[in-house]
């Protein structure tokens, strides 16, 4: 199954324009959202083409292949406006022999584990900076945010095709694409 996994878009339809480009090129069976859709939170300039009505018509497009994780800036307000469930604290998928534990990071992340085994995938966006490493046998992605990118990263995502992870740029398509296999084989860090 084709998971196109996503965070951080703060109202920006500009950017979640972007990406509703690369779910069309790209058919994902699945969208996983891993929270902060429509508002920019106050530690966060506003994002180019803020415009969270128009963000949420687009996401809503995606209704029926679309789930997701409750980020901190988002509220039952924001659920409102959009057609699919955004209050979950978190969401667990099994891939293949694998468990993803998804959450937003603002709770769970690198530093912050969840009950997670060796093996295991945790995903989590919240700080805006992309990061795949090996932390107690657990593999840690983040694929960045959509719309703020911090630290000199890019507008980016994460597409997972069964063994096939891919981070890409919404301005410079592929970063790079390895198997699971290959990125649980990495050195710990």
């Amino acid at each position: 199954m084709k998971i196109l996994i996503a965070s951080d878009i703060h109202g920006s339809a500009k950017w979640c324009g972007k990406l509703d480009e690369e779910v069309g090129r790209i058919c994902p069976e699945r969208i996983l959202l891993l929270g902060d859709l429509l508002y920019h939170g106050p530690r966060n300039d506003l994002p180019e083409g803020y415009a969270p009505k128009e963000t949420a018509r687009i996401l809503n497009s995606w209704k029926g292949r679309v789930f997701c994780v409750r980020g901190n800036c988002d509220a039952e307000v924001d659920q409102m406006l959009l057609d699919f469930p955004v209050l979950a604290e978190y969401s667990l998928i099994l891939a293949g022999s694998r468990l993803i534990y998804a959450s937003h990071g603002h709770h769970y992340n690198i530093d912050a584990m969840p009950p997670v085994a060796p093996g295991d995938i945790l995903l989590y966006g919240h700080t805006h900076v992309p990061l795949c490493r090996m932390h107690q046998g657990v593999l840690c992605l983040n694929p960045g945010s959509v719309s703020i990118p911090k630290e000199g990263s890019g507008h980016q995502y994460l597409l997972l095709d069964g063994e096939s992870l891919t981070a890409a740029d919404l301005k410079r398509g592929i970063l790079w694409q390895k198997t699971l296999s290959d990125l649980f084989a990495q050195e710990e860090s």
